[in-house]
């Protein structure tokens, strides 16, 4: 049961990075650069890692294109 652990964990980790880096390019590149909202943004997607991206990405990212449309 034990050696099966790194077989669930591993992909979901791997997972979780993917949506980080994803998240982190997509704020780095669509954010506007207005004031320090992107800066702040940035930061908090590499300070929290996924849960970051996760707020990120519920919070922010739809508000950015009803905004700006991208």
């Amino acid at each position: 049961m034990l050696f099966c652990l790194p077989i669930v964990v591993f992909p979901l980790f791997l997972l979780a990075c993917i949506f980080w880096i994803w998240m982190l390019v997509d704020c780095a590149t669509k954010e506007p650069s207005e004031g320090n909202e992107k800066i702040v943004w940035i930061l908090v997607i590499v300070f929290t890692h996924w849960i970051g991206a996760l707020i990120y990405l519920l919070v922010r990212r739809p508000e950015r294109i009803r905004l700006h449309g991208r």
